[in-house]
């Protein structure tokens, strides 16, 4: 859309997720999913944030050089690794970790090339960082707590994340651009990507929700890792790029920790099932002495004896007399 000379970002995502909850509203018309209210201030909350999360990273781009930017990107998994670990009790194994650092070190090397720091720029990178890391766990904690599927969730919370983006979009958009959103000149070829943008977006927000809802907040980031990755090899491929030893370098390093990262959470996941099945073989072999205990206490409060009762001999003495 830049090349096209539209350069408001924060106004067009507040557009994508306007559509995203009119196709899912048409999808939940359709009876393709069910709708399940639940607290309605938590997802007010949820929504809300996530538009002020979007606004400080096109605020922080905005601010920083490139360099920096990217920069910030990578900070969210350490951030989300600390933050879940402090308020959830998550346990990050030694082997995670040091996949994950080979990940964003591989990463830093293929896109990160200037650093120019400045104070409200690394202010509202820090406030973009906390933000984003914060709405992503609530993502996968909400789906969890209120058990709600991806859909129900971000059916709910569209609403919410338009509204904030759309009332803060325009001022955000022209503070960055020096360009009123109102007043640009909308050609048909304009109108033609932002009407695609919107459709193709639906697809991307609920892939989001589903990713982090189904793995975890960490696991989405590296995907987004793997995306940026992708990229750069693909431009370099298909539109011949400017390309450099060091992004290659970069993006297998990169490669790398990814798949020492899938490995490990493989292996993990492996191993915790194998420690549930024997738990669950030992509750399934005593729930049938519970129950026929319990039925015993029903019929008689003890042990049932099937020999009849034997009658002492001295009381058919007195019942003759």
């Amino acid at each position: 859309m830049s090349s096209l000379g539209f350069n408001f970002a924060t106004t067009l995502t507040s557009w994508h997720l306007l559509v995203t909850f009119c196709s899912l509203h048409v999808a939940l018309w359709m009876k393709f999913f069910e709708h399940k209210p639940f607290d309605s201030r938590t997802v007010m909350g949820f929504g809300v944030l996530n538009g002020i999360s979007i606004g400080l990273l096109n605020l922080s781009l905005g601010f920083n050089s490139v360099g920096f930017y990217q920069m910030t990107k990578l900070a969210i998994i350490p951030c989300t690794v600390i933050l879940e670990t402090l308020f959830f009790r998550k346990k990050f194994s030694r082997s995670i970790q040091m996949s994950l650092s080979v990940l964003l070190l591989g990463v830093g090397v293929a896109t990160v090339t200037d650093l120019q720091l400045n104070a409200v720029g690394s202010i509202l990178s820090l406030l973009a960082i906390i933000t984003t890391c914060i709405a992503q766990i609530m993502t996968n904690t909400i789906q969890k707590k209120f058990k709600v599927s991806s859909t129900q969730l971000l059916y709910q919370s569209c609403p919410y994340q338009s509204l904030t983006l759309f009332l803060i979009g325009p001022f955000l958009d022209g503070f960055l651009t020096n360009q009123n959103v109102f007043a640009f000149n909308y050609t048909s070829q304009v109108v033609f990507f932002i009407v695609l943008s919107c459709l193709i977006s639906v697809s991307v927000n609920f892939s989001t929700f589903l990713v982090i809802g189904k793995t975890s907040p960490v696991t989405y980031q590296v995907l987004g890792h793997l995306k940026t990755c992708l990229v750069l090899t693909f431009g370099y491929v298909l539109l011949h790029d400017p390309f450099s030893w060091r992004n290659i370098l970069g993006i297998l390093i990169a490669v790398v920790g990814m798949v020492l990262y899938s490995y490990f959470c493989t292996v993990e996941t492996q191993h915790k099932n194998t420690e549930v099945s024997p738990q669950q073989v030992k509750e399934s072999e005593a729930a049938p002495l519970i129950s026929d205990s319990l039925s015993k206490v029903e019929n008689g409060g003890g042990v049932v004896d099937d020999e009849p009762l034997k009658v002492p001999m001295w009381s058919s003495k007195y019942s003759r007399e």
